[in-house]
């Protein structure tokens, strides 16, 4: 059986970093750069044109930034993955990409093979975060729980982590931590797919919708050390 490719639209304003993101990307086989744009306005107009799986876009270009980008993208596209690759890691920045869309925020001084282990981990439906912004997005989302809370909104309240095992602690500690499920089963010895399972059964234990809210409750419940 044929190798199931990812088509990616690599967008960025630098024509030096987009060649030199297409030649390491052309290394890896099951990834294919299929088209590059120079800004937001021609990443839109590509993903409608072509319909990559996969846009890897810069934050700060010309004419239309990557959020605003993301935000069209993701508005028309919404099962296209759009991953953030930039040196920008103000927290509002990050926010504004993650709630326009974006599945994955990583900056540019990403190792090579981390790189690639983060783009499966996104093309397989997960969140992905550079390790420098996890803790800002994982305080701020636990902030807004907390002021919900005393706004008298559900979900402040954070469930006992007393009835988990050490093996789930754990794993909620590397989710905590931005680790990937490929990461987190190198580090506790366990397969992919076992990490998955337990984290999904985890977050329907505690009521949790995604890999940030999973993140938080590691925080919130003291984890993440």
């Amino acid at each position: 059986m044929d190798e199931v490719v990812t088509r990616i639209l690599l967008v960025d304003d630098q024509v030096l970093y987009r060649e030199a993101m297409r030649g390491l990307i052309d290394r890896w086989p099951e990834f294919d750069v299929m088209a590059e744009a120079s800004d937001g306005v021609e990443a839109v107009e590509l993903t409608r044109e072509l319909y990559p799986d996969l846009v890897l876009m810069d934050v700060r270009m010309p004419q239309m930034d990557g959020v605003e980008a993301a935000r069209l993208i993701h508005d028309e596209f919404p099962e296209v993955a759009i991953v953030m690759l930039t040196v920008e890691s103000d927290k509002d920045i990050v926010f504004d990409a993650l709630g326009n869309g974006a599945r994955g925020y990583l900056l540019k001084d990403t190792p090579a093979r981390k790189l690639r282990d983060r783009l499966h981990s996104i093309i397989a439906g997960e969140m992905a975060l550079s390790e420098s912004v996890t803790a800002p997005v994982v305080d701020e989302f636990a902030r807004l729980r907390e002021e919900a809370g005393r706004n008298g909104q559900n979900g402040a309240d954070v469930p006992s982590s007393d009835h988990l095992t050490d093996r789930e602690k754990d794993i909620l500690r590397l989710v905590a931590q931005g680790k990937s499920n490929e990461e987190i089963g190198a580090e506790l010895y366990l397969s992919v797919g076992t990490v998955k399972k337990q984290l999904s059964n985890l977050m329907l234990r505690l009521c949790l919708e995604n890999r940030v809210q999973a993140a938080v409750y590691a925080v919130k419940a003291g984890l993440d050390k």
